[in-house]
């Protein structure tokens, strides 16, 4: 009985390990297939700024975790992409979570067919957008085309 208990409680131990290493290449791979690995920024030769715009970056690390990073000029910050699945539109669902906010936001971002990319929407957990469908709540105005930056 407990030789069979051990045996079962190794076969799960192994079952978690692979599982958790399988969503790490799916997510990786989901995000380098659909184009989203790179730098991007609405102007690539400007420096980033947090009111002119941020340097957007998206990387797979060596343990396979995806990771978001911005650069605003004055602050930086680093963050890991929990999830990204891309829906029949085409728009990619990207989960982030931001341990400086102690939350996790989700945004849908669209590839046009010239390559650049644009926000379609941004929302927290609790669902309060600050992007809807393309557009900022706050003004209205909207999202900025952002290209690729290397």
């Amino acid at each position: 009985m407990v030789r069979c208990l051990g045996r079962g409680i190794a076969a799960a131990m192994v079952w978690v390990a692979f599982t958790s290493a399988a969503g790490a290449e799916t997510l990786a791979a989901t995000v380098e297939q659909w184009g989203l690995l790179g730098s991007w920024a609405v102007d690539c030769a400007a420096r980033p700024d947090r009111d002119k715009g941020a340097l957007l970056t998206y990387e797979i690390r060596k343990d396979g975790r995806v990771m978001y990073r911005r650069n605003f000029g004055d602050a930086k910050d680093e963050n890991e992409v929990v999830s990204a699945a891309v829906n029949a539109e085409g728009v990619i669902n990207v989960m982030v979570y931001f341990p400086s906010l102690q939350q996790t936001r989700e945004f849908g971002l669209l590839l046009s067919n010239q390559g650049s990319l644009r926000a379609i929407y941004n929302r927290s957990e609790r669902g309060v957008y600050t992007i809807k469908d393309g557009k900022y709540v706050a003004t209205g105005a909207p999202t900025p085309s952002q290209q690729r930056c290397d």
